[in-house]
């Protein structure tokens, strides 16, 4: 595949809108860390599984890796700064940045629309990229709107269709 235009493929893949999380781990040596990901998706729900994938060449692919435990942190619309936080090159990314201890020590970020609780449960090659598989052990939502990301641009969701219809028809139903 010489002739494949990876930044064209990388264009359209962008036309596809997705939420931003953090995943983050307290490593076996005790030190957090923390990547932003727009990779995670359902698998199953008997048993609850939840997949998310990471560069092979990123330097949080160690700790990632390699701990029992890690947090999604599914990020709400007035996070933005978080994400670019964790997409950075930071030294220290928890830095003046509040959290609680969840399962097996990974941080659960505050203002989060939802958390999610993993277990490593598998680690698949995919190309350029580690495909994490976890068993999600505890989870939850906030009333918060998420924060979206499409076309390497952050977004916020505007009104549901539903509700656009509805106003649209009033109480024609």
């Amino acid at each position: 595949m010489s002739n494949f235009d990876k930044r064209a493929f990388r264009d359209a893949l962008g036309s596809y809108a997705t939420g931003v999380a953090v995943i983050t781990v307290r490593g076996r040596d005790g030190a957090l860390a923390g990547i932003t990901i727009n990779s995670f998706a359902s698998v199953s729900l008997d048993p609850p599984l939840v997949l998310w994938s990471l560069s092979l060449d990123s330097p949080s692919l160690p700790p990632m890796r390699n701990c029992g435990h890690y947090a999604i942190n599914v990020l709400a619309q007035d996070q933005q700064a978080l994400s670019e936080r964790f997409a950075g090159t930071r030294a220290d990314r928890f830095a003046g940045v509040e959290f609680t201890p969840g399962a097996g020590d990974a941080p659960l970020l505050s203002g989060c629309c939802a958390w999610f609780e993993c277990h490593n449960v598998a680690h698949h090659p995919g190309g350029d990229h580690l495909i994490f598989v976890g068993q999600v052990d505890g989870f939850a939502r906030f009333d918060r709107p998420p924060l979206v990301f499409q076309g390497s641009e952050y977004h916020r969701l505007g009104r549901p269709l539903t509700e656009q219809i509805t106003g649209q028809l009033g109480d024609q139903r």
